[in-house]
This record gives C-alpha cells, structure tokens and sequence, in this order.
C-alpha cells in the first residue's frame, strides 16, 4: 500500500471515528459532538489564556467569536471556530491506538524561536496519559553525552544518541507545553485542544515527519501515528550586541536569554562551539550578535561571581535592526587589591559534554569561557581521552588568543593515563608536555605512579598539584581495619590498651558509648561515620581511587606544590592538607573546577586568587610560581580575603619568627557578596549525605535552583594548626570588612583564615624559637596510615619495572611521618617542662 493511499485510510478512519456533522476544508477536521459543552469552553479558555502568554494569540477576530462561543458552550461551533487554526488531529480510538492528520492551518514557524501551534485530540480511549510529540528532525545536533555524568548534575534531558549522518538534519526541537493554564496529561475529554511548540534552527522550507504518542507502543501501524509537514520557516533577527565592563572597556559576557513561557534561546539541543548544550548561558563580546527570532526576551546578564546579576528586557524587532546595550557592574574588584583569579583545571575535550569528545573544542572558544566569567587565567589541560587531538594547542608559552588581563594556557592532566590509578596530577607552566620515552602519546612510556612525572614536571620549571583532592571514608571497611589492627585476642572489639595502640576516630572512652571498656565494630564504624563530618578528623580515607592519594609521598619527595579545593566535597579536602600542613609540610591550597568533567555548568565556580600586585600585563609563569609559594587564597569568588596579614606578614611571602612563645597580631580585610547562589556548593544548603559533602560541585544533592540567600552575617575563622581559635561575624554586604585578631602562639604552627566552605587564605608560618612545626602527633600517624593503606590498597597499579622503586618511596615516606610524630611528641613533651616551670 503506497503512503498516499494510508493518508487517504487515515481520513476515512477519522471520519467513520466520530460522530456528528463535518465541515471538510481542503485538509478535513473532525468535529465530535458528543463531548460535554462546559469543560470543552474550560479547555478553550486556558488554551487562549496560554497562547495570550505565549505571545501567539489567535486573530482578534478569532478570539472574539471564540468567547461568545465558550459563554454558551456550543461545542459544534466552538470546534468550527477553534479547528481553522489547527495544526494537527490526534486520534486515540479506544484500544489506545494513536493516528495523525495534518490541519488547516499554514505551518509558518519562526526560526529560532518557540512557536506555539494548536492540535486537536480526539480521545475516543479516555486517555489521560501524557501527549508526546516526536520527529526524527527532531533531537541534539550533539553527540557523544554520558548519562551517568548528566545524572550527576541533573540534566539527563540533554542526553543524545548518535546525530543523524546527513548534515543539518536535526533542525528541529519539539515539545508540548504542559505548564499552566495548560495541563500536564490529557483530561480523558472526547475531545480537547492542546499546544505544540516547534523550534527550528534553520530558515526556508524544510520538511520534517511529526508524530504523537501517548506512550512507548501507542502509535498505529502503518506510519498512521505520522504525517509529513512542508514547513515555512521564517528567518530569525540578528542583535547586535554593545557590552562593556564596569571601567567602560568592551569585553565578554555571561548571557542567558528566556522567552515568557522559560524558554533559553539559542535552543541548547541545536548547539556547537563555540556556545556549548550543557549551558543554559552563551558566551558574547562587545560587537558580536545572538540570533532571535521576533518578540520579548529577558536577558540575565553578568561576568562570574566577582559582577552582579543584572537582568533586562529584550524587544527584537520584527522589521527593523535590534541592538542590545548592556553595562556590566562589579560587587568586587580583587585587582584592586593586587590579587588575580584563575582556575587551573579545565578541558577543552575529552569529557562527554562535547560533541565529539576525544577532539573538543579550540582555544577561542575556550577563551570566551575563561573571559566571560571574569577570570585572568584560565588553564586548559590535555588529559587521556583527548590527548592525541589536544595536544597540538600545547605551547610553552600562553595561548596566542590571550590578552594582557586575560591568559590563556595549555598544560597536562595526567588523567586517564600514566599514573592515574594512584591520583590524578595537574601539571602547570610546562615548557614540554612529552615525557621522555612516550614518544608523544599516552599509550605507554609513562610512569604508573605519580612522583616520578611530578619529578619530571619540577625538572622543567613546572608547578604540580593533585586535583578534584576530596577522599571519602567508608566507615565499615576503615572500622574493620582498625579491628584487624589492634585486636590481638581476636573477639571482635577493643579493649582500652588494644585501642591505645592503633588511631581512632575519637577518644576511646567517647567512642565506647556503651561504658563498657570496650569498643565494638558498630561503635568504630559509627565513630567513623561521625568523624567524616568534623573539620579536621581523624578517619582515614578509603584510598580506593579518588582524591589526592599519592600526595602523602610526593610532599615527602618535595614534588608536590599544591592541593587543589573547591570543586569537591570541603572537609575532606581542607582535611587532607590540615595534616600535611601540621607535618610540617609547605603544600599550599589551589582552587580549581575540572569544568566540564565535575564542575559542568560554568569555568571559575572554583578559583584561587593569586597577589600579583599592580600589573598591567600577567606573566603566566609568575602567576603559577605564586601559587608555589602560596600568596593566595581560594574561593567560589562570592567570599574574599582581599588582606590577610600575621604580624604584618603576608602568605607566601615570609615567615614570622619568635624567639619565644607569645603573641601575634593578625590583620584581614573581608568582604562577601550580597547575593549567593543558592546551593550545596556555597554551603547554604545541606546535602542529603550531611555536612561531608557540603561544597561538593560534582554531583547536584538537591534539587536546581535559581534562587539567591540575601545578606545574613558569614562567619570568619581563624585557624591554628588546623583549629578554629577565634571568630568574627560579618555581614554579607558586598562591603569589605576590617578584621584584628590577638593570637597567643605557644609552639612552632602555622595561621590561617577561613569561611567554611567558601573561602580558605593560605597560611603564614610562625617560627617559635627556630623549631620547625611539629603540630600533631595524631596528623602524622594519620598521613603514614594513609600511605602504608594506600600501598595495601593501589600497590598493584604500578608497572613491575617500577614498583620496587616506588615501594622504597612509600617506605621512605612512612619513616618520615613516623620521625615527625616523634618530634611532635618531644615537642609536647617540651612544652609540658616549660609549664611546668612557668607554674613553679
């Protein structure tokens, strides 16, 4: 049977379906007259209520008969009226089978924009499932998307299968508008009309194949569920853009775009780079245009969290040009101040939100990224997935796209490759991205473990760090181990001595809830559990493959540069580099968002802020050399540290020497955003899982929100060693604050300040009396527990040829923590006498 006989079927098939007279155009609609007349009115009155909303209301000619009509509830002239401006009939006939006829009305659509058009449901099946429309013009113009990582952030709507082979064959997006006045499923009605909203990417005619469904297996056989549209899409406007920053310069910007209904243009399912499908926002500078079609937008606007969120009405025009002028504002300006923001952990490939992940997109468009959410550096890495491709952008110095406020640079994340299995590395300021022997691939010749391309990296001028650092205790399998430990008369428990002689969570007697000198595996793992959620503590991580593991043997190589923070969850990363610190170890704090593989919506959600001073030009070399030395802080850039001095001393730049204990005098300047986002990453929304997870960017604990906290007061800390000594309440004003504190120093420690989790100084060092700091003895067991489990646990993922080496390392490294908690028990011990003799 040919397809035109079938659409002849299909027309009998209606026909014979309904009852009542027929008024046949030249494409037929069935009118029903067996429908109830008062909520057939209902339907029609929140259908014009919809389109007035819309902004596609019928003819006034149309509307006025429409509600004489719907006040005397005639549904044979209701539907007399209403079926001219019909674009498509749906037949469900009572065995919820679904069929398809096309409609009078002329498919006119506007490119680029939303346009409603009216379908007609005949529901002989008193369905009242949900209407789906469907083409195979239809979907992503994208592909490659995983959906494991849309799950983690909630976008499992921009999940793609392969794009179809021939080019621009997706130019279609399709929905049913279901919001109100509208519903979300049909009624059960005989009869009732609904809205479509088709979106076309491109102008001209074009034809595509429109189909409905109630359901997966509703559609009538034959290709009756379907039928073939010849459409006329009318080109959308170009708006020109004037966009300057807050000093009057042209420059880049944030910008979301949204009709009446909440739609974002341009269309996300038809976009490629340089505008990319897991942003709600495109990216624009001064002089560039966006592509609308006719009507009213409102457009949100800003430059990252250092700008505040303006929004502004749009009237595209249809007959003349339409140019958008918008003035960005600053809440904050660190430059000011000598500090420069950066995020150092971004790809430009090899994640699943590119359309074609192993190759990725070009440093012009990444640097509309880095440009237009305000920061001055913004490093692009190569890793595993995309090496091959993505290495051709490598240079040993910033990309040519780079402008003196705004640097741009390639460098490696050794990720998905090499040494992966025992952390990832980022590698910054590299002048070779080749390591010796791989002959430039990533396939073999590189070291399994980490601190032999860390050594690489130093050889060269390069600062090195372990990214995304949080790792996450499993309370069972670290209670059984503690177990296996210290029971030596294997019952299951501990007693008092037996726990005396591993590293608990607790002290034994707050662990022992029970009071009964012993602690059970509930008890332990119960601790545990209780530990993962204080800020420092003393649970050792599961070391299984997360996080910063190897970083307790490359800071005893001095390798290791920094510790990155502010992508994922805050205690355990903070924790982490607590202990290392209170070993006495220089590893400084970086922030970053692996943007778009965890941090997936925006670059910069985590940055460091590095002092440069007053620079007209910045030196990308000097900038990662300052992270180095720690002259910096980290923040979601809606909290700063615009100063931060002990005894006149700022981070990084020297250390404070007493030659006896006594006091210091620290000074800070803060200021805090007026408006913060809200979420679990800016600390103002507790996740499901608890306090550990506060600031966890990867995945999206709660639902979206486009919601802001207002003001309120933000605590400020001001750590010793790892513990909160004194605090001051600030309001959050936009306003920078003055802060003092008086700090008695009784031993060799280091200083810091924080808000939790928004905002973390590196620290100045306080000498006492010339020893080195020895904070903790409890911190360097912690760190050799660390190691010795994470050799248990990752041994073999070292090469044979390399592991002997390595297991020299881990010894090496454990005799280290092992020495320092000796030293920091003499210290203690010292400490004691001195007491002891004040007292006396």
């Amino acid at each position: 049977m040919t397809r035109y006989a079938l659409i002849a079927l299909l027309v009998c098939d209606f026909l014979t379906d309904t009852a009542g007279a027929q008024e046949r155009d030249e494409l037929a609609v069935p009118v029903v007259s067996s429908v109830e007349g008062q909520p057939l009115a209902a339907n029609v009155t929140r259908l014009m209520q919809a389109l007035g909303y819309l902004g596609r209301p019928f003819p006034e000619a149309v509307t006025e008969k429409l509600i004489q009509k719907t006040v005397s509830a005639d549904v044979l002239a209701l539907q007399k009226v209403l079926d001219r401006e019909v674009f498509c009939v749906v037949s469900i006939n009572p065995e919820v089978r679904v069929k398809v006829l096309r409609g009078p009305s002329k498919p006119v659509v506007q490119q680029g924009g939303y346009t409603p058009v009216v379908v007609k449901v005949i529901n002989r099946g008193a369905v009242t499932r949900r209407l789906n429309i469907t083409s195979p013009q239809a979907g992503p113009v994208y592909s490659g998307t995983s959906l494991a990582i849309l799950k983690r952030q909630a976008q499992t709507e921009l999940k793609s299968e392969t794009t179809n082979e021939i080019t621009g064959s997706r130019f279609l997006s399709l929905a049913m508008f279901q919001d109100a006045p509208m519903t979300r499923n049909l009624s059960g009605l005989e009869v009732e009309y609904a809205i479509a909203l088709i979106y076309s990417a491109d102008s001209g005619k074009r034809e595509a194949t429109i189909g409905f469904d109630v359901g997966e297996g509703t559609q009538d056989i034959g290709f009756r569920a379907e039928v073939p549209v010849l459409f006329d899409f009318l080109p959308a406007k170009s708006v020109k853009l004037s966009i300057r920053d807050a000093d009057g310069s042209p420059t880049i910007a944030r910008l979301i775009f949204r009709d009446k209904a909440g739609h974002v243009y341009p269309s996300q399912a038809k976009r490629l780079s340089p505008d990319f499908f897991f942003q709600p926002q495109i990216y624009r500078g001064d002089g560039d245009t966006v592509t609308l079609p006719s009507g009213t937008f409102t457009v949100q606007y800003s430059r990252g969290p250092e700008y505040r969120v303006q929004r502004q009405d749009l009237l595209v025009h249809k007959d003349r040009p339409t140019t958008l002028v918008l003035r960005l504002q600053r809440w904050v300006e660190p430059s000011a101040y000598g500090f420069y923001s950066g995020d150092h952990h971004i790809h430009g490939a090899g994640c699943s939100h590119y359309e074609n992940p192993t190759r990725g997109v070009t440093p012009e468009a990444m640097f509309r990224q880095v440009k237009g959410e305000g920061l001055n550096v913004g490093c692009v890495l190569t890793w595993g997935p995309c090496f091959d491709f993505q290495r051709q952008f490598f240079s040993p110095l910033a990309s040519t796209v780079s402008e003196p406020q705004t640097i741009l640079k390639y460098d490696l994340e050794i990720s998905g490759f090499g040494s992966a299995a025992l952390g990832h590395v980022c590698l910054l300021n590299l002048t070779d991205q080749t390591y010796p022997g791989s002959a430039g691939t990533k396939t073999a010749g590189w070291p399994t473990w980490t601190v032999p391309v860390m050594r690489w990296a130093k050889e060269q001028g390069a600062v090195t760090g372990y990214p995304h650092s949080a790792m996450h205790v499993d309370a069972e399998t670290a209670a059984l181990r503690i177990l296996k430990q210290g029971d030596r008369n294997d019952d299951q428990q501990l007693s008092q001595e037996e726990g005396h002689a591993v590293l608990l969570p607790f002290e034994f007697d707050t662990i022992d809830v029970t009071d009964d000198t012993f602690v059970s595996r509930q008890e332990l793992q119960s601790a545990l559990s209780d530990a993962s959620d204080q800020l420092p503590n003393l649970a050792i991580p599961a070391m299984t493959g997360a996080g910063a593991m190897e970083i307790f043997v490359s800071a005893v190589e001095g390798v290791c540069d920094f510790i990155s923070a502010m992508d994922t969850a805050r205690i355990s990363e903070w924790n982490t580099w607590y202990h290392l610190m209170n070993c006495g170890f220089p590893i400084k704090l970086s922030g970053e968002t692996d943007f778009p593989c965890m941090s997936s919506r925006r670059v910069g959600q985590g940055r460091v802020y590095v002092q440069l001073g007053t620079t007209k030009a910045i030196s990308f070399s000097q900038w990662c050399q300052a992270i180095a030395l720690g002259r910096s802080y980290v923040s979601d850039g809606y909290a700063h540290a615009l100063k931060f001095e002990v005894s006149g001393v700022a981070p990084g730049f020297a250390d404070v020497k007493l030659s006896n204990p006594g006091k210091v005098n620290v000074s800070a300047t803060v200021c805090f955003a007026e408006k913060t986002p809200m979420g679990v990453a800016y600390g103002n929304q507790l996740p499901p899982a608890g306090p550990r997870m506060i600031g966890d960017t990867v995945n999206l604990h709660l639902n979206r929100s486009t919601d802001h906290v207002t003001g309120g007061m933000r605590k400020v800390e001001l750590i010793v060693n790892g513990l909160a000594v004194a605090s001051q309440d600030v309001m959050a004003d936009g306003n920078p604050h003055e802060l003092t504190f008086d700090v008695s120093v009784s031993q060799s420690s280091w200083i810091a300040l924080r808000h939790f989790p928004q905002l973390h100084t590196n620290p100045v060092n306080v000498e006492v009396a010339g020893y080195p700091i020895r904070a903790s003895i409890e911190s360097a067991r912690w760190c050799q527990e660390s190691v010795q489990l994470l050799w248990e646990n990752r041994n073999k993922y070292i090469g044979e040829s390399e592991r002997e080496e390595a297991w020299q390392s881990y010894q090496d490294a454990i005799a280290v923590y092992k020495t320092r908690a000796e030293e920091a028990e003499q210290r203690e011990k010292r400490s004691e006498t001195a007491k002891l003799s004040r007292n006396q």
